[in-house]
C-alpha cells in the first residue's frame, strides 16, 4: 500500500535520504582508501607480499568502485543535477557497477577460502593448497575480472541516458534507464549471474563452515589449557579467521536482504519508495561498513601482521 505524505514531509525525507547517500559514499570511500593504503604499505615493506593482504586490497578497490559507480551518481542526481551523464557515461557507470558487484562476491569468496586453508591443520590435505606468495593469487583476480566483464556485456547495449529520451517515464532521481532486451538474452544473463553467485557463495559457505569448526576446536583447546593453568595466546591466523568470518556474516546479511527486497519490489503491483530507498542503501552497505569492520576488529593501523597468517 502506497502512503501519501504532505509535500513538506516528502521534502524532509528526501533531504535525509540525500544526506545518508552522501555520508555512506564519502565515509565508505575514505574507509576503503585507508584500508587499501595501509595494506599496500604493509606489502611494500614486506620481503614477501602476503596473499591475504593482496585480497583485502582488491576487496577495498572493488568497494570503492561500487561506491563511486553507484553512490556518487545517485547522490548527484538526488541533489537535483539532471542529465549530467551522456549515453557513454551511463553505459560506463552502470557497467562498472555491475562488474564491481560481481567482483565483490568473487573476492569475498576467495578471501574466505584462502583464510580457511591458512588455518587448516598441518596434517590436512588443504594445507598443500596454501598460497606461498601473492603471485599465486593474481591469476584469480584476472579470472574474476574477465568473468564478470563478460557476464555484464549486455548492459553496453541496453543502457541509455535519460537526457536522450526525455519522454521516457522515469523517476526524478534516475540518470539512466534500461531498454527492453530480448527475452533470450535476459534469460542467458540471469542464468549466468545465478550460477556465478551460487558457485562462489557455495564455496564461501563451505569455507566459513570449516573455519567455524576449526575455531570451535581451538576454543575447546583453550578451555583445556586454562583449566590446566597454562598460559595460552591465540595465534594471529586464528584471530584473522575470526575477522574474515565476521566480514562474511556482514556480506551475507547485506546480499540476501538486498535480494529479498529486490524480489518483493519486482512482484509488487505498486512502487514502494521506502523499499526502493532501503534497497539502494543496502547496495552500498557492505562496501561502506567492510573497511570499518577490519579497522575495529583488528586494530588495522596498529598491527598489519594479524591478517597475514604465518609465513
Amino acid at each position: 500500500m502506497q502512503v501519501f505524505l504532505p509535500r513538506k514531509e516528502k521534502m524532509v525525507l528526501k533531504y535525509i535520504k540525500d544526506i545518508i547517500f552522501l555520508f555512506m559514499t564519502v565515509v565508505g570511500t575514505l574507509g576503503n582508501m585507508s584500508v587499501s593504503v595501509n595494506y599496500t604499505f604493509s606489502c611494500w615493506g614486506s620481503p614477501e607480499k602476503k596473499p591475504i593482504h593482496l585480497i583485502l586490497i582488491h576487496m577495498a578497490f572493488t568497494n570503492i568502485l561500487i561506491l563511486l559507480a553507484k553512490g556518487l551518481p545517485k547522490t548527484i542526481a538526488a541533489f537535483g543535477l539532471r542529465n549530467f551523464l551522456d549515453d557513454i557515461g551511463c553505459k560506463t557507470i552502470v557497467y562498472l557497477e555491475r562488474v564491481a558487484r560481481g567482483l565483490s562476491i568473487c573476492t569475498s569468496s576467495l578471501l574466505t577460502v584462502v583464510q580457511a586453508i591458512i588455518i587448516s591443520p598441518r596434517t590436512s590435505g588443504w594445507r598443500r593448497l596454501r598460497p606461498k606468495s601473492a603471485w599465486h593469487i593474481l591469476p584469480f583476480f584476472s579470472f574474476f575480472w574477465i568473468l564478470n566483464a563478460l557476464i555484464s556485456t549486455n548492459l553496453i547495449h541496453s543502457i541509455r541516458s535519460t537526457s536522450l529520451n526525455i519522454s521516457q517515464h522515469i523517476n526524478d532521481e534516475n540518470y539512466c534507464y534500461f531498454m527492453l532486451e530480448k527475452q533470450k538474452i535476459k534469460l542467458i544473463v540471469l542464468h549466468l549471474m545465478v550460477l556465478r553467485d551460487a558457485v562462489f557463495q557455495g564455496a564461501m559457505g563451505g569455507a566459513s563452515g570449516y573455519m567455524v569448526f576449526l575455531l570451535h576446536k581451538h576454543h575447546q583447546h583453550v578451555l583445556y589449557l586454562q583449566n590446566s593453568k597454562l598460559l595460552y595466546r591465540t595465534p594471529p591466523e586464528l584471530r584473522a579467521a575470526q575477522s574474515v568470518f565476521l566480514l562474511m556474516l556482514c556480506f551475507v546479511f547485506f546480499y540476501w536482504t538486498d535480494c529479498a527486497l529486490s524480489l518483493i519490489i519486482s512482484i509488487s503491483a505498486r512502487e514502494n519508495s521506502l523499499m526502493v530507498n532501503t534497497r539502494n542503501f543496502l547496495a552500498l552497505g557492505y562496501a561502506t561498513f567492510c573497511p570499518f569492520v577490519l579497522i575495529h576488529r583488528d586494530g588495522l593501523w596498529l598491527n598489519f601482521g594479524m591478517l597475514s597468517g604465518r609465513n
